[in-house]
Order: C-alpha cells, then sequence, then structure tokens
C-alpha cells in the first residue's frame, strides 16, 4: 500500500513496504529509506539514539538522523502528517517524483494507492546527520 502525502518536508510517498517504493521509483530493491515516526517510543523500537544527542533529536524538526545501527529515521511532530504516521505507527519515506527527478503531480497521483492531501508543496528535503557514540557528521 502506497500513500502519497504532505509530508513536513516535501510531497511524499509513504509505504512499509521498502521494496514497493523501490521499485515504484525505479532504484534498486533494497536500497535504503528513510523511516518517519510521529513518536519517541516508536524511534526507540527502532533504534538506540546515543545518550550524548537525545536532547539534539527532541529539538530539531524536518531533521533526519543516521543511527549506529544504519537506520535513517525522522521524527514527525506538530504537522497533520503525524496523524498518518500515528495511525502506521512507522513508514518508509520518499519524495514524490520519478527517481533522481523534480516532482510530477502526474506520477505521484498515478503511482499512489492511497492519496491522503490535495494541495503539494515541492520544498527542500530533510537535513540529515550521521551519528555514531561519539561523532556527529553532516550528510546533506
Amino acid at each position: 500500500m502506497i500513500y502519497l502525502a504532505q509530508t513536513d518536508t516535501t510531497a511524499g510517498f509513504l509505504s512499509q513496504s521498502l521494496e514497493e517504493l523501490n521499485r515504484l521509483k525505479n532504484r534498486p530493491l533494497n536500497q535504503p529509506c528513510l523511516i518517519c515516526v510521529s513518536k519517541f517510543s516508536v524511534l526507540k523500537e527502532l533504534s538506540r539514539a546515543p545518550k550524548k544527542y537525545k536532547n539534539l533529536i527532541r529539538r530539531t524538526k524536518k531533521t533526519t538522523f543516521i543511527y549506529p545501527n544504519s537506520q535513517a529515521i525522522r521524527v514527525v511532530r506538530d504537522h497533520p502528517h503525524a496523524k498518518l504516521l500515528d495511525k502506521l505507527g512507522w513508514a518508509y519515506s520518499t519524495s514524490a517524483n520519478p527517481h533522481k527527478k523534480g516532482f510530477d503531480i502526474e506520477f505521484a497521483v498515478a503511482n499512489a494507492d492511497i492519496i491522503i492531501d490535495t494541495k503539494f508543496t515541492p520544498a527542500p528535503a530533510s537535513k540529515i546527520y550521521k551519528i555514531s557514540k561519539t561523532n556527529i557528521k553532516k550528510i546533506r
């Protein structure tokens, strides 16, 4: 099941199937994808945040962190997108455009099973930081 929704950053596809998202976007089927959650309790089930960065993770918005277990996870709060994530628990998320191309509403609508929003705003992607127990490195 692929959802089309206005995420906290841009128009995006969401699914609990990584393979479906990668097939849709014509990417390698095992290419990693970020995970969106709406609650820190769900984040704790997926990965463990180094103690040194817990406050930073709680405070930042529109930021994805790659955790020491190589999971890329973004916590979405205070946004209508969080309501969908509350229902799903968590979801893989990717931009609603063909691989390495710009946003195309026709492509997005044609490839979604369920359309959540009617208005879409393409916007800059989230910031990405890779964290380890001792270091933090900006990826994007």
